[in-house]
């Protein structure tokens, strides 16, 4: 991630977003509930490309028959730039497989989800050994916290249940989390954490929508919260508590 000091006395935030739209309106409410507010002018101006017209990450990954995405996002991160962005954030944990596609085409920095996330589980107290991943079959083929966890001498491992996860995942995006999709996601979560995984990382942000409800007796880790709580940072550095 490209560092830069704090740009403005009022930094606005760019959302690729879209991908999907549901995490991209959740992305939004995170931060609202996040930012130290007395009144509307304390809240974080955000301008969002919800584009869910972007082609499909996981055709494109997975499959290898799928239009090539990053056009779409690169078009995208220029339109935010374009209007006024000083710094982009992308609630998608697949689409950072073109993060530097988004680099070569922007002259301000984007927040890296995958980087950031893998630091906050690094940082923990003991330093877990073993991350048990939820996340789209496309991150995990992709290597994106596969590489960003062994940076940190930290394994990855995939539920046993990989289809299922991704069946949730499609289920989300169609607006069916019902709770058939919920149970299914509970059982695949508990056999995960009864492997004998230190952590459970929610790095898919369709999973982020329906992690709320996760009960388990380890640390859980969503990779949307640490996004929120990056672009918080960034645009309320000094920020004053709210009384």
């Amino acid at each position: 991630m490209k560092t830069t000091e704090h740009p403005v006395d009022h930094p606005i935030i760019g959302v690729l977003g879209g991908m999907g739209p549901e995490a991209t309106v959740d992305l939004m409410r995170r931060v609202i509930a996040a930012t130290p507010a007395r009144d509307d002018q304390d809240h974080i101006h955000m301008i969002v490309d919800n584009n869910p017209k972007v082609p499909s990450r996981i055709a494109a990954l997975i499959h290898g028959t799928g239009q090539d995405p990053a056009p779409a996002i690169m078009a995208m991160a220029r339109g935010l730039e374009h209007s006024g962005a000083n710094i982009l954030a992308m609630p998608c944990n697949t689409a950072h497989v073109y993060l530097d596609n988004i680099r070569q085409v922007t002259s301000i920095p984007i927040l890296d989800m995958v980087g950031l996330t893998a630091q906050r589980v690094g940082a923990m107290t003991p330093r877990p050994k073993r991350i048990g991943i939820l996340a789209s079959t496309a991150v995990n083929q992709s290597g994106l916290y596969e590489g960003a966890l062994a940076s940190h001498l930290m394994t990855m491992v995939i539920p046993e249940q990989q289809e299922q996860l991704m069946d949730i995942i499609m289920a989300v995006k169609r607006g069916d989390n019902d709770s058939t999709t919920s149970d299914l996601f509970g059982t695949i979560v508990g056999e995960l954490r009864t492997s004998g995984v230190d952590v459970l990382l929610v790095a898919c942000t369709e999973l982020s929508v329906m992690a709320g409800d996760l009960n388990t007796n380890i640390p859980v880790i969503d990779a949307l919260d640490v996004l929120t709580e990056a672009i918080v940072a960034f645009a309320r550095p000094v920020a004053e508590p709210v009384t």
